[in-house]
């Protein structure tokens, strides 16, 4: 089922996750047993990232040097259909721009599509370590407009050889990211909130928001996406703060501002423990506002990790 049916099924807010795939060798067991603590509070879709393929060069004794990949989370296509079939809900796959030609990603939406999955996330994704800026593959997509056309082409029969014949449209539901503090990129609010409405205009159907630990923040991106014409459903993304070392690591890596009420209280905790709790609590009130204001669904980040999640969501679920 398509994540915009979801919601318009729904009886109030929903809860929702996104997981992060297992390390290259480790099982799929130790994902099922990050999952079920969630599956109480009966999600009805579950995101899995996609983490594109990054290589070093080692020297051989030769003197040539040796490419070798690094890539240690595969298996984004093959978790979600594991996922469907293991827990009966809807996965949405993050499909990313990095790493990929046009025709790898064709090939990669027609995989899924015979695997019966009706959602997906259209990113540009991160620049891999190698790169100052983001570098698209030849011939591949350079933005996520780009990568929802695309889609949104498929949905409509049209595919890269327009030379085949009664080409079966696909049925995706396209999602794609909001921040509510800007992409890092932009260079200003505006800015980034017109790409937004182009990918709404090229055939996203949803947005799922970066972290955010201020709902003021959440609140004022879905006022300006609405006065821009953006309509469709605005999903919150949440994380529970549970190491003092968050302050530093989230904005860095996420590009987020943490408020400061929450910065002077993670700095009077005596250890980790007490972040923990005070994370809690802090999404605790954060859910309950949201939910307050009629949010359609609260989609959690879990990162490996379901305990703070599973605890928020018990006052709620």
């Amino acid at each position: 089922m398509k994540i915009t049916e979801h919601i318009e099924k729904a009886d109030g807010t929903l809860f929702s996750l996104e997981i992060i795939p297992p390390k290259k060798g480790d099982s799929i067991k130790n994902l099922f047993n990050q999952i079920d603590p969630l599956m109480e509070f009966k999600p009805p879709f579950i995101d899995v990232t996609y983490h594109r393929e990054e290589y070093v060069y080692k020297e051989r004794g030769n003197g040539l040097l040796e490419k070798r990949s690094i890539k240690k989370r595969p298996g984004t296509v093959g978790i979600c259909a594991a996922i469907q079939n293991h827990y009966n809900v809807d996965a949405v796959p993050h499909i990313i721009c990095g790493g990929f030609s046009k025709e790898e990603t064709e090939n990669a939406l027609i995989d899924l599509n015979f695997l019966g999955i009706d959602n997906v996330l259209a990113l540009r994704g991160d620049s891999i370590k190698s790169e100052q800026h983001f570098e698209p593959e030849p011939d591949g997509n350079a933005y996520a407009s780009e990568l929802v056309e695309q889609i949104s082409n498929m949905n409509n029969g049209e595919y890269i050889d327009d030379e085949l014949q009664n080409a079966i449209p696909t049925e995706f539901c396209i999602g794609v990211a909001g921040y509510p503090e800007k992409h890092f990129e932009a260079p200003n609010m505006d800015f980034d909130l017109g790409w937004l409405k182009k990918k709404v205009e090229l055939g996203a159907e949803y947005i799922v928001t970066q972290m955010f630990y201020d709902n003021a923040v959440y609140f004022k991106f879905v006022e300006d996406c609405r006065s821009m014409g953006i309509d469709i459903p605005i999903i919150p993304g949440l994380k529970p703060i549970s190491i003092k070392k968050h302050l530093t690591v989230l904005p860095k890596v996420f590009k987020i501002d943490v408020p400061k009420e929450l910065e002077r209280e993670v700095v009077k905790c005596a250890d980790n423990a007490a972040v923990k709790e005070l994370g809690i609590e802090w999404g605790i009130q954060q859910c309950r506002e949201l939910i307050e204001k009629g949010v359609p669904v609260l989609h959690f980040y879990s990162m490996g990790k379901s305990d703070a999640i599973q605890r928020i969501a018990k006052e709620f679920f």
